[in-house]
Protein backbone atom coordinates (compact mmCIF):
# COMPACT_ATOMS: atom_id res chain seq x y z
CA UNK A 1 0.00 0.00 0.00
CA UNK A 2 0.99 3.27 -0.88
CA UNK A 3 2.44 5.54 2.19
CA UNK A 4 1.48 9.61 2.01
CA UNK A 5 4.59 11.59 2.85
CA UNK A 6 3.77 13.46 5.90
CA UNK A 7 5.95 16.33 5.03
CA UNK A 8 2.99 16.72 2.55
CA UNK A 9 0.13 17.50 5.13
CA UNK A 10 -1.45 21.04 5.12
CA UNK A 11 -0.87 21.42 8.87
CA UNK A 12 3.07 21.07 8.23
CA UNK A 13 3.40 23.41 6.07
CA UNK A 14 4.60 26.89 6.59
CA UNK A 15 1.57 29.37 6.94
CA UNK A 16 3.71 32.30 8.11
CA UNK A 17 3.44 35.37 5.50
CA UNK A 18 6.65 37.07 4.80
CA UNK A 19 5.96 41.00 3.78
CA UNK A 20 7.02 42.74 0.79
CA UNK A 21 7.50 46.18 -0.05
CA UNK A 22 6.54 45.78 -3.41
CA UNK A 23 2.59 46.78 -5.15
CA UNK A 24 1.97 44.14 -7.66
CA UNK A 25 -1.17 44.83 -10.03
CA UNK A 26 -3.22 42.72 -7.16
CA UNK A 27 -2.29 44.75 -4.58
CA UNK A 28 -3.30 47.82 -6.49
CA UNK A 29 -6.69 46.67 -7.53
CA UNK A 30 -7.20 45.70 -4.02
CA UNK A 31 -6.95 48.57 -2.70
CA UNK A 32 -8.77 50.37 -5.22
CA UNK A 33 -11.32 48.20 -4.73
CA UNK A 34 -11.31 48.69 -1.17
CA UNK A 35 -11.03 52.81 -1.63
CA UNK A 36 -14.36 52.41 -3.63
CA UNK A 37 -16.17 50.24 -0.65
CA UNK A 38 -15.42 52.71 1.97
CA UNK A 39 -16.00 55.54 0.14
CA UNK A 40 -18.45 58.41 1.87
CA UNK A 41 -21.79 57.94 -0.25
CA UNK A 42 -22.63 62.22 0.79
CA UNK A 43 -19.17 62.79 -1.09
CA UNK A 44 -18.01 59.75 -3.42
CA UNK A 45 -14.52 59.94 -5.33
CA UNK A 46 -14.02 62.94 -8.03
CA UNK A 47 -14.60 60.92 -11.69
CA UNK A 48 -11.01 62.27 -12.12
CA UNK A 49 -9.51 60.53 -9.40
CA UNK A 50 -11.07 57.30 -10.19
CA UNK A 51 -9.81 57.82 -13.99
CA UNK A 52 -6.25 58.30 -12.90
CA UNK A 53 -5.52 55.78 -10.97
CA UNK A 54 -7.15 53.34 -13.60
CA UNK A 55 -4.66 55.10 -16.02
CA UNK A 56 -1.76 54.52 -13.45
CA UNK A 57 -3.23 51.09 -12.76
CA UNK A 58 -3.01 50.77 -17.17
CA UNK A 59 0.33 52.03 -17.37
CA UNK A 60 1.52 49.58 -14.56
CA UNK A 61 0.77 46.45 -16.16
CA UNK A 62 1.91 47.52 -19.89
CA UNK A 63 5.29 48.12 -17.82
CA UNK A 64 5.57 44.90 -16.27
CA UNK A 65 4.28 42.88 -19.85
CA UNK A 66 7.22 45.43 -21.28
CA UNK A 67 9.95 44.30 -18.76
CA UNK A 68 8.59 40.50 -19.23
CA UNK A 69 8.78 40.27 -23.22
CA UNK A 70 12.36 42.13 -22.74
CA UNK A 71 13.44 39.54 -20.04
CA UNK A 72 12.25 36.41 -22.58
CA UNK A 73 14.23 38.57 -25.69
CA UNK A 74 17.33 38.56 -23.68
CA UNK A 75 16.92 34.97 -22.61
CA UNK A 76 16.60 33.90 -25.98
CA UNK A 77 19.56 35.65 -27.02
CA UNK A 78 21.52 33.91 -24.71
CA UNK A 79 20.98 30.40 -26.24
CA UNK A 80 24.22 28.69 -26.55
CA UNK A 81 24.91 28.65 -30.05
CA UNK A 82 25.75 25.12 -30.20
CA UNK A 83 21.85 24.86 -30.06
CA UNK A 84 21.07 27.50 -32.30
CA UNK A 85 22.77 25.57 -35.09
CA UNK A 86 22.50 22.08 -34.43
CA UNK A 87 20.04 22.13 -36.87
CA UNK A 88 23.06 22.22 -39.16
CA UNK A 89 24.05 18.90 -38.75
CA UNK A 90 23.59 16.67 -41.52
CA UNK A 91 22.97 19.82 -43.95
CA UNK A 92 25.12 20.23 -47.05
CA UNK A 93 26.95 23.90 -46.51
CA UNK A 94 28.67 25.98 -49.56
CA UNK A 95 31.43 28.62 -47.85
CA UNK A 96 34.39 30.54 -49.19
CA UNK A 97 37.29 28.89 -48.51
CA UNK A 98 40.94 30.97 -47.94
CA UNK A 99 44.81 30.13 -48.14
CA UNK A 100 45.72 30.11 -44.79
CA UNK A 101 49.34 31.33 -45.50
CA UNK A 102 48.42 33.97 -48.67
CA UNK A 103 44.68 34.92 -47.98
CA UNK A 104 43.54 34.29 -50.70
CA UNK A 105 40.10 32.72 -52.01
CA UNK A 106 40.01 29.39 -53.10
CA UNK A 107 36.87 29.88 -54.16
CA UNK A 108 33.74 28.05 -52.78
CA UNK A 109 33.42 24.90 -51.41
CA UNK A 110 31.21 22.05 -50.41
CA UNK A 111 31.03 19.61 -47.30
CA UNK A 112 28.64 17.92 -44.98
CA UNK A 113 27.93 19.25 -41.20
CA UNK A 114 29.22 16.92 -38.80
CA UNK A 115 28.93 18.39 -35.63
CA UNK A 116 28.58 22.22 -34.06
CA UNK A 117 30.85 23.59 -31.42
CA UNK A 118 31.45 27.25 -30.17
CA UNK A 119 34.69 29.11 -30.23
CA UNK A 120 34.70 33.08 -28.23
CA UNK A 121 30.82 32.37 -28.41
CA UNK A 122 30.49 31.84 -32.25
CA UNK A 123 29.29 28.59 -33.59
CA UNK A 124 31.50 26.45 -36.06
CA UNK A 125 31.08 24.44 -38.19
CA UNK A 126 32.58 20.75 -38.60
CA UNK A 127 32.47 19.56 -41.53
CA UNK A 128 32.98 16.02 -43.34
CA UNK A 129 35.56 17.48 -45.28
CA UNK A 130 37.64 18.23 -42.29
CA UNK A 131 37.49 21.86 -41.89
CA UNK A 132 35.57 24.07 -39.36
CA UNK A 133 34.16 27.19 -40.54
CA UNK A 134 32.41 29.68 -38.57
CA UNK A 135 28.96 29.46 -39.31
CA UNK A 136 28.41 33.28 -39.74
CA UNK A 137 30.55 32.10 -43.40
CA UNK A 138 27.78 29.80 -44.74
CA UNK A 139 27.15 31.16 -48.81
CA UNK A 140 24.55 28.09 -48.99
CA UNK A 141 22.64 25.50 -46.71
CA UNK A 142 20.78 22.52 -48.64
CA UNK A 143 19.29 19.41 -47.53
CA UNK A 144 21.58 16.22 -47.54
CA UNK A 145 21.16 14.53 -51.14
CA UNK A 146 19.85 17.76 -52.94
CA UNK A 147 21.24 18.25 -55.83
CA UNK A 148 22.71 21.40 -57.91
CA UNK A 149 21.44 20.69 -61.76
CA UNK A 150 21.03 24.22 -62.40
CA UNK A 151 24.90 25.62 -61.51
CA UNK A 152 23.68 29.04 -62.78
CA UNK A 153 23.17 31.69 -59.90
CA UNK A 154 19.59 32.49 -59.31
CA UNK A 155 20.63 36.13 -58.04
CA UNK A 156 23.00 36.48 -60.98
CA UNK A 157 21.80 39.11 -63.83
CA UNK A 158 20.08 38.14 -66.49
CA UNK A 159 21.93 37.73 -69.73
CA UNK A 160 20.96 38.42 -73.40
CA UNK A 161 21.67 34.39 -74.14
CA UNK A 162 19.60 33.46 -71.46
CA UNK A 163 16.77 35.51 -72.31
CA UNK A 164 16.65 34.34 -76.03
CA UNK A 165 16.77 30.96 -74.45
CA UNK A 166 13.64 31.28 -72.73
CA UNK A 167 11.97 33.07 -75.64
CA UNK A 168 12.05 29.34 -77.68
Amino acid sequence: MPVIDPTLYLKNQSNTRVPSNELGKDEFLKILMVQLQNQDPTNPMEDREFISQLAQFSSLEQMMNMTKSINTLVENQLISPIVQYSHMIGKIVTYQSFDIETGESLGNKTSKVIAVSQHQGYAVLELENGERVYADAILEVKAKGESNEDPKDPEAPETPEDSESAKE
